[in-house]
């Protein structure tokens, strides 16, 4: 034991002999000083999240060298010398530490300890840099006492969580997700704690005259004790509501030190100003887009109309329009003959009137990828979006759908789990995620996801379609033809003509699933998609089944000239067909080759 503690002292003397322990002090205070300004330069100058994390790992080898350097060398008068072995140098030669480099060495202990102390004590009530990485702007309190005014408290309420969206250092939850919280019991604590969440924002509106609205904003810490860091009250001119909410936004950004890059700090330093009652038509407009059904988005593109002829020089009204026609078109309330020249004009007129409108660019990227099948377009401009509004969740899960189709299976995964984080609680946004999450073979996730979108929405008929749809594949692939013809039948119920329904299931029961197959192509030729609803898509996947490859062939190239069948590469239905020349082909002139 002796012995051993006698190695140590030896060691612990030879690491200060050779100035080891002065050179490691010296190098971590410069480190630390080097980290700490990467953390708050880098953000400003709009490097990557990963710089510093490279910075941070240089670091550590640049302390490995310097450990491995300060043993072997010495700096001397005679400039840098190989260090001799204790046994080689007498006392008398001994070089003794010069009080500068005592004071240097003690300096830099000094430094480090005060960084930590800095990054870890908290002084007072503002946050650290780094400390807030996400909120949620919860639904905003009516105090008026009239319900009239929900539409412009939900619009106001919406319009700040898209404004602070545009805050790439903060990840803010989305709008229904934070209206799923509305008059709920639970505790703001318990609250951040299911959508792992930093802050919370509250708001509250209690007056509303004919030209302004009084407002309160609170910025709520969550991390341990629930702590108010700001609050303030507005009475904000309707004409003036958008910078309204730039000034929040740069506000609350000030109180948790979020670093705003040159970019966001020039899309917040716009003046903007609206007409009132443009503004009023607008939210009413938002209020029923958000309802998703036939009749609200009719609603809804009246108002939009409305914002546009009262005041004709504000871009948000024509995006809106855009969105609300594609919408129409992508929920086939109308065909495509239709709502497209409607789309290209007010997307053409939003981004004319303001290139950075976030929703004009998410709206232009849809539209690239689903009706041009412009790959290349489609990616930039959802680049464009997300650039402009890295919190849009719905942006980033069709950008994840894009990059499914391309079999960039990575980036798709990565950009789907960043928009269910940022909006956890929409279904649509469940619903394309468990779509990527069935194209990764995950089935299991899948049909969870789709389970929970109906949970929260038991007449969300994509979700239903789509759970149908995976278990379709997991039941072909297990070769249990009993489970695939009940989850088809349901799945057909109230969308097919029900004897047409009946005589398929009867057709399998009584001669087995090729039969039943067939029946079901039979039944859809005599019938027509009226009645029985197959896409091109579909049809050639149910030849597949039957191995009839040919045919299946034909129905692609059918759905090609249609430009129905953007997820050709990725249907699972269609792995058989990889080594086909047709399907080699179909996929050339796609550009998904």
């Amino acid at each position: 034991m002796s012995n051993n503690s006698s190695k140590i002292f030896h060691f612990w003397n030879e690491l200060k002999r050779r100035s080891v322990l002065r050179s490691l002090a010296i190098y971590a205070g410069s480190a630390f000083v080097f980290l700490e300004a990467a953390t708050i330069i880098f953000p400003r100058w709009g490097f990557p999240d990963w710089s510093i994390d490279l910075v941070l790992y240089l670091i550590i080898l640049g302390a490995v060298i310097t450990l491995v350097v300060a043993w072997i060398f010495d700096i001397t008068p005679d400039g840098v010398q190989k260090t001799k072995p204790a046994d080689e140098i007498g006392v008398s030669n001994k070089s003794k530490d010069s009080n500068a480099w005592k004071v240097a060495t003690y300096i830099s202990l000094l430094v480090i300890v005060a960084f930590i102390i800095f990054n870890v004590v908290p002084f007072n009530k503002h946050a650290r840099a780094g400390t807030f990485e996400s909120l949620v702007i919860l639904p905003f309190d009516n105090f008026t006492g009239s319900d009239d005014f929900e539409y412009l408290v939900s619009g106001i309420h919406s319009s700040l969580i898209t404004d602070m969206g545009q805050i790439g250092g903060l990840r803010v939850r989305g709008t229904t997700t934070a209206n799923s919280y509305k008059d709920t019991d639970m505790s703001l604590t318990e609250i951040a704690s299911e959508l792992n969440v930093d802050a919370a924002v509250e708001g509250s509106i209690s007056c509303v005259d004919e030209d302004s609205v009084c407002v309160q904003i609170r910025l709520i810490s969550v991390l341990g004790e629930e702590q108010q860091l700001w609050v303030e009250d507005y009475r904000v001119a309707k004409s003036q509501f958008l910078n309204f909410y730039n000034d929040v936004t740069k506000k609350i950004s000030e109180e948790i030190n979020i670093v705003l890059t040159p970019q966001e700090e020039s899309l917040l330093a716009e003046a903007r100003t609206v007409d009132p009652e443009a503004y009023d038509a607008y939210l009413m407009g938002q209020f029923y887009w958000g309802k998703l059904d036939k009749e609200s988005v009719e609603k809804a593109k009246e108002h939009f109309e409305l914002a546009t002829e009262i005041d004709p020089e504000w871009a948000d009204p024509y995006a809106g329009l855009a969105n609300a026609w594609g919408l129409s078109s992508f929920f086939r309330y109308l065909p495509e003959s239709v709502t497209l020249p409607k789309v290209y004009k007010y997307l053409n007129k939003a981004l004319e009137l303001d290139p950075n409108s976030a929703q004009a660019h998410y709206v232009k990227g849809i539209i690239a990828v689903w009706t041009e099948w412009d790959w290349e377009q489609g990616e930039e401009e959802f680049l464009r979006s997300i650039e402009l509004n890295p919190n849009d969740a719905l942006c980033r899960l069709y950008y994840a759908h894009l990059l499914m189709m391309l079999r960039r299976s990575e980036e798709s995964v990565h950009q789907a789990n960043l928009g269910l984080e940022l909006d956890p609680l929409k279904p649509l946004v469940l619903g394309l995620y468990g779509i990527v999450m069935r194209n990764e073979g995950d089935h299991q996730s899948s049909i969870m996801h789709f389970e929970k979108a109906l949970s929260i929405d038991s007449n969300f008929r994509f979700a239903a379609r789509n759970l149908i749809n995976t278990q379709l594949i997991i039941h072909s692939q297990n070769g249990d033809w009993e489970k695939w013809f009940e989850a088809w039948g349901n799945m057909a119920r109230g969308k097919w003509n029900e004897e047409a329904r009946e005589t398929v299931i009867n057709v399998f029961l009584e001669q087995g699933h090729i039969a039943g197959i067939k029946e079901m192509l039979k039944m859809n030729k005599k019938y027509g998609n009226e009645e029985c609803l197959m896409g091109e898509g579909i049809i050639a996947s149910r030849y597949v089944l039957l191995n009839e490859y040919d045919k299946a062939m034909d129905y692609l190239e059918k759905g090609y000239e249609l430009r129905s069948i953007p997820y050709v590469a990725t249907n699972n239905f269609f792995e058989t067909l990889k080594d086909n020349p047709r399907y080699i082909e179909l996929l050339k002139k796609m550009n998904l080759k």
